[in-house]
C-alpha cells in the first residue's frame, strides 16, 4: 500500500520534473536584413527544436535550411552562399534559466529575465546577454519571448564573405552585417 502511495504522489509532481519541449506550430523565429542603407525585410527560420531541462538549461537549435525569406531563390542562396549549410547545418543557443523561476510562476503572469547564453553559428561561437520574457499561459504551456531584440553581426560569426557574396549576387550597393533578431518561443511540458 506504502508502494502504491509513494507512486502516485510521484505521478501526480511528475510535470515539475518533466523537461518543456518546443511547440514548433506556434513558436517563431525571426530576423530582419537590411539593403540597400535603409530597405528592411523581415525573415523567418520554420525549424527549431528547443528544450528546457529539469535543471533548467535552455538549449534551442536552428535549421539553418528552414529559412524562409519568401523567395526561394533567396532562401536557396542563404543557405549556399551565407550559411553555408552544407558544413553548417544548424546554429544553437544554449543558456540557464534557475528553474524555480518557472516552476514557481503563476498561470497568467510573467516575469522577465536576463540570460547569459551561447550562440554557435558557422563553426565560431559567441557569449551573449538576452532579456526575455516568460509567460505562463497554463498549467502545461510556458511562453518565452525576447523582450528585447538580439543583435548579431556578421563579422562576429565569419559571416562577412557570405554577405558579399550575396550582395554581388543580387547587384546591391550595400548589405548591412548588423542582423536584429526577436522570438517567440511555446514550450509544452
Amino acid at each position: 500500500m506504502r508502494y502504491f502511495l509513494l507512486l502516485s504522489c510521484l505521478l501526480v509532481n511528475l510535470p515539475v520534473f518533466a523537461a518543456w519541449q518546443l511547440d514548433n506550430t506556434t513558436s517563431k523565429l525571426s530576423f530582419i536584413t537590411i539593403k540597400k542603407q535603409d530597405i528592411a525585410e523581415v525573415h523567418q527560420f520554420d525549424r527549431l527544436h528547443a528544450t528546457i531541462d529539469q535543471q533548467g538549461n535552455i538549449t534551442v537549435e536552428i535549421d539553418l535550411s528552414s529559412v524562409n525569406t519568401n523567395i526561394a531563390i533567396r532562401d536557396q542562396r542563404m543557405q549556399q552562399f551565407l550559411f553555408e549549410t552544407a558544413k553548417f547545418p544548424k546554429a544553437s543557443f544554449t543558456a540557464k534559466v534557475a528553474i524555480d523561476v518557472i516552476n514557481n510562476l503563476p498561470v497568467g503572469q510573467t516575469k522577465t529575465v536576463k540570460l547569459k547564453g551561447e550562440i554557435s553559428l558557422h563553426g565560431q561561437q559567441q557569449t551573449i546577454n538576452v532579456e526575455a520574457m516568460l509567460a505562463r499561459l497554463n498549467k502545461e504551456t510556458l511562453m518565452v519571448t525576447s523582450f528585447s531584440p538580439i543583435i548579431l553581426n556578421a563579422k562576429d560569426f565569419a559571416l562577412v564573405k557570405g554577405v558579399k557574396k550575396l550582395q554581388a549576387i543580387a547587384k546591391l550597393p550595400s548589405i548591412s552585417n548588423a542582423v536584429p533578431i526577436s522570438f517567440v518561443l511555446t514550450f509544452k511540458q
